[in-house]
C-alpha cells in the first residue's frame, strides 16, 4: 500500500490511471483497495472527484481493452504459460471461460466485482471472438459502475476506509457464489424464455 500511496503522491490522476490497467491486466494490485483510498483522498481534499472517477474510469477502461488485445493476439496458450505468475490458475481459467460462453454479456459488465474473474473476462471475450463494439459497451459501462461504486464508497467511509480491504478479502467468496447464483438463474429464466418464444412463433 506505501507503493502505492507514493505513486499518486507523485504522479497523482496518472498514477491512478497507470495502476489500475497493471491491476485489470493481472499485477497483483489490490483494485479495490486502490480505488477506496483514491476514495479516501478526494474526502480528505486532495483530489478532485471528478477528476478522480474520470482517471479510475481510463484506467479500468484501458487495462481490459489491453486485456482483450492480448488475447486476441496471443491467445489461450499465453494465458495458461503465464497466468499462474499473476495467480490466474487453471481452475479460474476454465471458470471464467464457461461462464463467458454462457452469459458474456453479464460477465463483462458485472465481472469487475468478482476477484479473479475481471483479470480474466477480456482475455476469453478475445478468444471467443466476442466483437469488439459490443465488448466495449458492456466492459466500459461495468467499468464506471465499479470506479463509481468504490470511489464513492472511500469518500462515504473517510477515516475509515481501510475497512474495505477486510470486507472484501472477507466475502469475496460469498459474493463469487451470489453472482453464480445470480447467473444460473438468469441462464435458466433464458432459456426458458427462448423456449417460449420460439412455440409462440410456431
Amino acid at each position: 500500500m506505501q507503493h502505492i500511496n507514493s505513486l499518486i503522491e507523485h504522479l497523482g490522476y496518472i498514477g491512478i490511471i497507470v495502476l489500475l490497467v497493471g491491476g485489470i491486466v493481472g499485477f497483483p494490485i489490490p483494485d479495490e483497495v486502490l480505488l477506496t483510498y483514491v476514495g479516501f483522498n478526494v474526502y480528505q481534499g486532495n483530489l478532485n472527484f471528478i477528476l478522480s472517477l474520470l482517471s479510475a474510469f481510463l484506467g479500468a477502461a484501458g487495462g481490459i481493452s489491453l486485456s482483450y488485445y492480448i488475447g486476441y493476439k496471443f491467445g489461450l496458450p499465453l494465458l495458461k504459460k503465464f497466468g499462474p505468475k499473476f495467480h490466474i490458475t487453471e481452475y479460474k481459467i476454465n471458470l471464467t471461460k464457461n461462464l463467458f460462453r454462457k452469459i458474456g454479456p453479464t460477465i463483462l459488465f458485472i465481472d469487475y466485482f468478482i476477484p479473479g474473474v475481471r483479470h480474466l473476462a477480456a482475455y476469453m471475450a478475445a478468444i471467443n471472438n466476442y466483437p469488439f463494439r459490443k465488448f466495449v459497451i458492456y466492459a466500459y459501462s461495468g467499468a464506471f459502475i465499479w470506479t463509481f461504486t468504490f470511489i464513492t464508497l472511500g469518500r462515504k467511509l473517510g477515516e475509515n476506509w481501510g475497512q474495505v480491504e477486510m470486507y472484501v478479502t472477507k466475502y469475496s467468496l460469498y459474493l463469487i457464489f451470489f453472482f453464480l447464483l445470480l447467473f444460473t438463474f438468469y441462464y435458466l429464466w433464458k432459456k426458458k424464455f427462448k423456449k417460449v418464444s420460439f412455440g409462440t412463433k410456431h
